[in-house]
């Protein structure tokens, strides 16, 4: 019987339209994988634009190292990534998507092709649009707030919500099913799942749950 990995990812714009959140994509997980083994699961929450993806990375490796098969829920909130697909191919891991298991390596490369040319369509037509303007005599670009004032503040206060609001759902799940209720219970489950903090890495501190829970409506 094989073994999977589990790679999820969410973020709160795309789960708004796709309707397929954490606990939908852990679901259709476990019905396609059925009594086999979940050797251990990813869980990313950011854009699906962003190209560093380090629970990704995470996820081949430990597929290959414990030889099993990374499974996702739904191939298309993943393989319209570019380097998403090539980390796949490159890595050499064996993948299944449970929406669609008949998505083999041929299938990736194709998608590759495909996601290719339309990052390159985006950039003609982004081009054109900022040389349209610019012809129009509008000023491009925004201003770059430093640091202390009172706009760099604005700018750091909104990041933190946004990742307040992306591992939100998260958090309030870890709180409901499994009972969490200290900071330290909590930061030990972030960790457990998987789940960087807002620099990046994934050791949790019970005052960096304090202050992300400041920002979540836990109703």
């Amino acid at each position: 019987m094989s073994k999977f990995v589990a790679y999820y990812r969410v973020s709160t714009d795309r789960q708004g339209q796709s309707g397929l959140g954490l606990d939908a994509q852990r679901e259709a997980v476990a019905r396609h994988i059925g009594q086999a083994e979940l050797v251990a699961e990813f869980t990313e929450v950011e854009s699906g634009r962003k190209n560093d993806r380090a629970q990704l990375a995470a996820a081949l490796a430990t597929a290959k190292r414990t030889k099993a098969v990374l499974v996702i829920a739904k191939l298309d909130r993943l393989a319209r990534n570019v380097h998403f697909i090539a980390g796949l191919l490159e890595a050499n891991v064996p993948f299944v998507c449970a929406d669609m298991p008949e998505a083999d390596r041929t299938f990736l490369q194709m998608m590759a092709v495909f996601a290719e040319w339309e990052a390159r369509k985006i950039s003609e037509r982004t081009k054109a649009a900022l040389a349209q303007v610019k012809a129009q005599g509008r000023k491009l670009g925004s201003p770059n707030p430093e640091i202390g004032s009172v706009e760099g503040t604005k700018v750091i206060m909104a990041k933190a919500d946004g990742f307040a609001d992306r591992v939100g759902p998260l958090v309030r799940e870890i709180i409901r099913k499994s009972g969490a209720t200290t900071l330290r219970d909590i930061a030990a489950a972030l960790e457990a799942r998987g789940v960087a903090t807002p620099r990046g890495n994934i050791n949790w501190s019970p005052s960096q749950v304090s202050n992300l829970l400041k920002r979540i409506n836990l109703d």
